[in-house]
């Protein structure tokens, strides 16, 4: 497996704490979190840009810049709305639909042909999501507004990320122009159209450990290994994402645990493990 396709791992793995996060910020409405914790992100990254004497990699063409701020500002205030308007296990759980898109929009869109095991692991870890989402889940009438962002941030970021192929001349390090474009942006739509709340310390403590991580560092690691990785197999493997991010959400009191959850999590792990094993057999062209 390759450093770039293992960076993207790494950033599956500070993903599946974005949802414990989230909900640890609840109150604060979802376009003033997107804010906050890109402008962390992008201060970061930012700094780090600027210390490796890198500033000018911000200069990017328009199209690229319309994909990053896009992507990301787009993707993040539609996950937190999800959380915000419907059960949060649920939502979470519909939102991990993009991982699935992923594998299949990486065929029509990149070229990428899929092999038996591609399609054998995303079939295990989509039936480990179904698991998980259905068998006595429960939708309340007025969490459909929220459920119907879930899948719409799925599209964008499956769509997003795929799409990050295209720019794979683009380096690492405009995105963080792209985490501060996205903040300024869904700064001013929040002042727009939400009550400013300032938050209390659990608050800001969670947007804090948001823009280090699941909505900020993870960035610069995705973008690696989407642009230099096997989108196939790392779309593949992303199912183990809702796996843990539920188990987290579970364990923090934000749902009942079942036996679903054990039997999906075997089928999610079966299912990265038969699309790894794919990788030798299938060349792109």
């Amino acid at each position: 497996m390759s450093r770039a396709t293992l960076a993207g791992l790494g950033a599956m793995l500070l993903w599946a704490f974005l949802g414990l996060l989230a909900r640890m910020a609840a109150g604060v409405p979802p376009l003033q979190v997107t804010a906050m914790a890109m402008a962390v992100g992008g201060v970061v990254g930012l700094a780090v840009t600027a210390r490796r004497g890198r500033l000018g990699r911000l200069r990017q063409p328009a199209a690229a810049w319309l994909h990053g701020v896009a992507g990301l500002a787009g993707y993040h205030s539609l996950y937190f709305a999800a959380l915000a308007l419907a059960p949060p296990v649920e939502a979470n759980l519909v939102n991990y639909l993009w991982p699935l898109l992923i594998v299949l929009l990486s065929a029509p869109v990149l070229g990428l042909r899929l092999g038996p095991g591609h399609l054998v692991g995303t079939a295990l870890g989509f039936a480990g999501c179904a698991l998980l989402i259905g068998g006595g889940a429960r939708f309340p009438p007025g969490a459909w507004p929220g459920l119907v962002c879930a899948a719409t941030g799925a599209v964008v970021w499956a769509s997003y990320s795929v799409l990050a192929r295209r720019f794979s001349a683009v380096p690492t390090e405009a995105v963080t122009g792209f985490c501060l474009a996205a903040s300024a942006l869904t700064a001013l739509l929040s002042l727009m159209f939400e009550p400013v709340v300032l938050p209390d310390a659990r608050q800001a403590g969670a947007i804090l450990l948001l823009g280090l991580g699941p909505v900020g560092g993870c960035f610069f690691l995705w973008d690696i290994g989407m642009k230099r990785g096997d989108p196939r197999l790392l779309g593949t493997m992303a199912y183990g994402i809702p796996v843990l991010s539920t188990l987290l959400l579970l364990a923090a009191g934000e749902g009942e645990p079942s036996s679903r959850v054990a039997t999906a999590a075997l089928l999610v792990a079966t299912g990265g493990v038969v699309a790894s094993w794919q990788r030798s057999d299938v060349k792109d062209p």
